[in-house]
């Protein structure tokens, strides 16, 4: 005896589309935003009989092109001291660290009011420099 089966017809709700196609809007984005450092580029200024810097949550990066950059993404002069202030929170004296790195061919005028927004948000500063000995090239 043969039972006979209807045909199933599968049909794709458009809801379930919709989601796929937000969640890989929403991927992109996403990818979209994080950016990289490797395309700055910054020729550290040198000294000699270096300290290690220790450790720091914030970085703050002036490059060849004289674009100021606060933990790898590009800010303006008059954000900077805001920004540090809510990157430090509320840690304590001592751990208020805050790099700061400079192409060796930026002038003093350029970064002088860096120096006083990481000053304004009570940071610690530690200019970051090369052992001469070492040069990068």
């Amino acid at each position: 005896m043969k039972i006979s089966r209807r045909p199933t017809r599968i049909e794709i709700p458009n809801t379930a589309m919709g989601d796929i196609a937000f969640n890989l809007l929403i991927f992109f984005v996403i990818l979209a935003r994080a950016q990289d450092d490797s395309h700055l580029h910054w020729d550290p200024a040198y000294a000699e009989k270096l300290a290690s810097a220790g450790q720091s949550s914030v970085s703050v990066l002036v490059d060849s092109e004289n674009k100021l950059y606060l933990n790898g993404q590009e800010i303006g002069i008059s954000q900077l001291s805001d920004r540090i202030e809510e990157l430090l929170g509320k840690a304590p004296a001592g751990k208020r660290t805050v790099w700061l790195k400079v192409h060796q061919e930026i002038l003093a005028q350029r970064f002088e009011p860096i120096l006083e927004a990481v000053s304004e948000a009570g940071g610690d500063l530690v200019h970051i420099l090369e052992d001469k000995k070492k040069p990068s090239k």
